[in-house]
């Protein structure tokens, strides 16, 4: 397989040949604090869906509005807006765009047009040769409507690009947020939408040229571990992983309906009744990923997201994860979770990774190894991102696709790896590779209590 210089994390199996001693691990996301509030009267209890940006106009952030819970595209939904310069403190700047509740002073950057705020999810376009003016795009809609376009230049003032929504599909679909990116490595527009299959909600997909005409939607496939029946799928939260744009993370909601987590005295202190809809579920959150088309690799099964110990987390509707996945600092990421949906002290929680951090191949206390299959690559060293501890250590070898270590390359060749790096370069004494970079050749990893998050081979 032909990686050039992209750079690889370890979230399937797509480079591994095989391992003994080493596995592949989830982890865990750090709690950050609360980011957002959602405080304002045109906000409230049931504001939802948000959305990250990170761009040439700093970090903004789009979320529903909805004080009181309604049909989709109700009336009293708004869009609402806002912004940060370093993606971890938030304003809600006063725009006076839309008169809501009285108010022109707001942070509302669209409303009066039901059903598009119900689900309003934009992106930056980073097609080559998009307009200014039409830099930003954006879906919204619901199953009666279908999903309409729209673009923007600044990403705070909209326009519908045409009259007509631009997709639709028959049956339940659209009613949770549905994402779309422009996608370097298959250079089209991709569609990640809401889709019921047997009463199952699930992902469905479809792809476009131009943003306005698209094929019919298809539904996922999910490699590894398919959600079983009890399992449903609220939110995907697709997108392209900014340090790797080839990989799709995936921080898809999971919806567990009819699985009560709230005993009687909970549910007697919180208000809730025996049939009311707040007690009658629970959710999390998954990690899935996707290289392109119509699969989900779920090599990890379990929650990347628990409610944790707030029981109003343990209530409907619950811990849904905002799409956007952003860079703060250099050596952090942040993801953000929605908590308390449905009640007064609705939040968005950021949580923090180390950069590439969502999984790694993990070597114990015993040295392990891993062996990549044949690979074909673009450059003159060999980056890692790597932690080990202070009796660990990695070393890697480079072999031909039959298996023999290459002269200078063998694992004695190789200068022992270990601290904690986002970026280290491997050295051995057969010096710069740029010699095979025409050949297949193999990565050999042995390791002791050693994490390897992602590999990228680059030019000085």
């Amino acid at each position: 397989m032909n990686i050039g210089s992209r750079r690889e994390l370890f979230l399937d199996r797509h480079l591994i040949e095989s391992s003994n001693g080493t596995q592949l691990v989830l982890h865990e996301p750090m709690p950050g604090g609360v980011a957002l509030r959602f405080d304002l009267p045109w906000e409230g209890k049931f504001a939802a869906y948000p959305t990250i940006l990170h761009g040439a106009n700093g970090y903004q952030l789009y979320y529903r509005g909805e004080p009181e819970a309604g049909p989709d595209g109700n009336i009293g939904e708004v869009t609402c807006y806002a912004e940060s310069k370093d993606g971890i403190h938030w304003t809600k700047p006063e725009l006076g765009l839309f008169m809501v509740m009285g108010k022109r002073n707001n942070n509302v950057i669209g409303a009066g047009e039901p059903p598009f705020s119900h689900n309003f999810s934009p992106f930056i376009d980073t097609r080559p040769g998009v307009p200014p003016e039409e830099r930003y795009k954006a879906l919204a809609g619901v199953a009666t409507s279908g999903l309409h376009a729209f673009v923007s230049a600044d990403g705070v003032h909209w326009r519908r690009w045409q009259s007509d929504a631009v997709f639709r599909d028959g049956g339940y679909v659209f009613d949770s947020q549905n994402v779309s990116f422009w996608s370097e490595s298959e250079q089209r527009y991709v569609l990640y939408y809401r889709k019921f299959i047997n009463e199952i909600r699930t992902v469905a997909r479809s792809e476009s040229t131009d943003f306005v005409h698209w094929s019919q939607g298809k539904p996922m496939e999910f490699t590894s571990h398919a959600p079983i029946s009890a399992e449903q799928l609220y939110t995907n939260q697709t997108q392209s992983y900014f340090r790797a744009p080839h990989m799709y993370i995936a921080l898809a909601a999971r919806f567990m309906p009819e699985r009560a987590a709230l005993g009687g005295d909970l549910r007697h202190k919180l208000g809730i009744g025996g049939d009311h809809w707040q007690g009658n579920d629970c959710s999390d959150a998954v990690l899935m990923s996707s290289r392109g088309g119509y699969e989900y690799d779920r090599t990890f099964p379990q929650a990347f997201i628990r409610p944790g110990a707030d029981e109003l987390n343990w209530t409907s509707r619950n811990n849904y994860p905002a799409l956007g996945i952003i860079p703060c600092g250099e050596r952090e990421m942040s993801i953000h979770v929605q908590r308390n949906t449905g009640w007064p002290s609705n939040c968005l929680e950021r949580m923090t990774l180390r950069l590439d951090g969502f999984a790694s191949v993990r070597a114990e206390y015993e040295t392990g190894e891993m062996l990549t299959r044949p690979l074909i690559f673009k450059g003159e060293r060999l980056e890692l991102n790597y932690a080990t501890s202070a009796a660990g250590c990695i070393r890697v070898e480079i072999q031909d696709a039959d298996g023999k270590p290459l002269a200078g390359f063998g694992l004695n060749d190789c200068r022992q790896i270990m601290g904690d790096e986002i970026s280290r370069v491997v050295s051995w004494t057969g010096g710069s590779l740029s010699q095979h970079q025409t050949r297949p050749i193999r990565l050999r990893f042995q390791m002791k209590e050693a994490d390897l998050y992602s590999i990228r081979f680059e030019h000085r």
